[in-house]
């Protein structure tokens, strides 16, 4: 399909739309909500393209006073002018309903669920999760967003086996979401008497936070279990048993949370976490179909996949799917430097989507 059958296909998918909002009166109120959203996500482009055609037949009515035998040389000079002009303006406004028209991902606005896990590396991976797990929650101050921590699993010399947390605001998922992968980290651990530098990584997921009605989930597939909190090094933090482990017994997922103050936050907690890991894994299945020809991907989303390295010697980030090395891994994991990576993975994936529009 060309470019302008393409726009010609918006328009008329527009108006069609429109037709059916202001002729067809048993049309239902889902269904009216849903074509009245459909209609708003059109708009803009519907506008652009009637822009770029304006263009277009003004630049061919310039042509057509050029090309005229009888038109003066004073009236073709400024039709010459005109069409230049015009010209130039065409790049834009074409690329700027290429951008409007790259698919939306419905998750974007949501906001997301952020779970840390310690890799290969024993001690060393655990301290490297706990770094990472600050570091989001810095670039969330950065940001101004609010980070909840959910559930932290630690480790006796300040590390997380595991940690959670709950990021809200506006565009979250649609920031983070390519933060999700293998990180690997390069330096001397503070155990090492030698100076010998280890590698260590940590598992990062970012997933969007869905509402009850967005993933139906029966009480008859969940299995929960109580059993009593505990700090690092197994204190008890209380005596009661407030800390909550589902498992969804369909796909075998399991989630466990002890940090909120009663066992019923921790139940409402465990079963937001739960909601968002069916729900992007689910996402992420059709979003890998919808990628299957697509030759150039940022991520998948996927924790095996190692997407970047930290270089504490070099004071270097690499990001390996879009070959970007920053040396300034201390504003990185302050939270601010990490702007920078995140807007480089996002205008990398949007001009994989424009290649595919072209």
């Amino acid at each position: 399909m060309s470019f302008d059958e393409k726009l010609s296909g918006v328009v008329i998918r527009y108006e069609e739309l429109q037709a059916i909002i202001s002729n067809d009166s048993s049309i239902d109120a889902k269904k009216y909500v849903k074509i009245s959203k459909e209609i708003a996500e059109l708009a803009p482009v519907v506008e652009a393209i009637e822009s770029f055609n304006k263009t277009n037949e003004e630049m061919e009515e310039s042509s057509l006073i050029i090309e005229d035998a009888d038109s003066d040389l004073e009236m073709k000079e400024m039709a010459r002018e005109e069409y230049f002009s015009l010209k130039e303006q065409i790049p834009e406004l074409e690329h700027n309903i290429k951008i409007l028209l790259i698919p939306k991902d419905e998750a974007d606005e949501k906001n997301a669920i952020l779970e840390v896990r310690a890799g290969t590396g024993g001690d060393e991976a655990a301290l490297f999760a706990a770094d990472l797990f600050r570091m989001y929650e810095r670039y969330s101050t950065y940001k101004g967003w609010r980070f909840e921590v959910v559930s932290t699993n630690e480790t006796g010399i300040g590390g997380y086996k595991e940690a959670t947390a709950n990021i809200s605001g506006r565009g979250v998922f649609a920031k983070l979401k390519f933060e999700s992968g293998a990180h690997r980290v390069q330096r001397v651990p503070t155990t090492e008497t030698s100076g010998r530098i280890h590698t260590s990584a940590a598992t990062v997921a970012v997933m969007p936070e869905v509402e009850d009605f967005e993933v139906n989930i029966e009480t008859k597939d969940l299995k929960i279990d109580t059993y009593r909190a505990s700090g690092a090094g197994g204190q008890h933090v209380n005596k009661t048993d407030s800390a909550v482990r589902i498992t969804h017994i369909p796909t075998g997922t399991i989630v466990a949370c002890q940090d909120q103050s009663s066992q019923h936050k921790n139940k409402a907690s465990a079963m937001k976490v739960l909601r968002s890991r069916i729900y992007e894994e689910k996402r992420q299945k059709l979003a890998s179909e919808r990628a299957a020809d697509r030759k150039n991907q940022v991520g998948s989303g996927d924790r095996s996949e190692r997407i970047r390295t930290y270089n504490f010697p070099q004071g270097r980030v690499t990001d390996h799917r879009i070959n970007l090395t920053l040396y300034k891994i201390d504003q990185i994991l302050s939270g601010e430097g990490l702007e920078e990576v995140v807007n480089a993975l996002i205008t990398e994936d949007q001009a994989a989507k424009l290649a595919e529009i072209s």
